[in-house]
């Protein structure tokens, strides 16, 4: 019998938290241009505000200076949280990525077909996010198949 103590911890979501500079920009163009739906959105003493977007499997949170601050402030005592590249799963990297940028973003490489079989554009966009907008162009069935493709040991 396991006991409760020797069980990994359950993970229940993964919650990315971006400080935003220019916030609204932020979130008009995640939830609005990207098309992250709304799930939460919360505001607190100092100005600080925070919206959680869903983003399928996982959720994008949009946070702004101050929140940011008062969040490391609470958790680690300092500011710690670096910058980092997001990527988002799409059905249509083209029309996507036309849709950012023309929402503001910076294409920094046009769509591509990578080797490992998806459609991947990067660019830069608000919060100071460096993105990735992939597409899968194999299914789950075709990818061990392919060379180079396998699970675990089988690669």
């Amino acid at each position: 019998m396991t006991r409760e103590a020797d069980r990994p911890p359950t993970v229940r979501q993964l919650r990315l938290v971006v400080e935003a500079d220019d916030y609204e920009a932020a979130v008009a163009f995640f939830r609005d241009a990207l098309g992250l739906p709304e799930q939460e959105a919360y505001a607190g003493e100092g100005g600080a505000r925070v919206v959680i977007l869903d983003a399928g499997r996982a959720t994008l949170e949009l946070a702004n200076p101050a929140q940011k601050r008062m969040i490391d402030e609470v958790e680690v005592g300092r500011q710690v949280a670096p910058r980092l590249r997001v990527a988002f799963e799409v059905d249509d990297s083209r029309a996507t990525t036309d849709r950012l940028v023309a929402a503001g973003a910076e294409q920094v490489a046009p769509p591509t077909v990578t080797p490992w079989q998806s459609l991947n554009a990067r660019l830069d966009a608000p919060a100071g996010l460096h993105i990735t907008v992939f597409q899968e162009l194999r299914t789950p069935e075709e990818r061990p198949g392919l060379e180079g493709f396998g699970v675990d040991g089988e690669r």
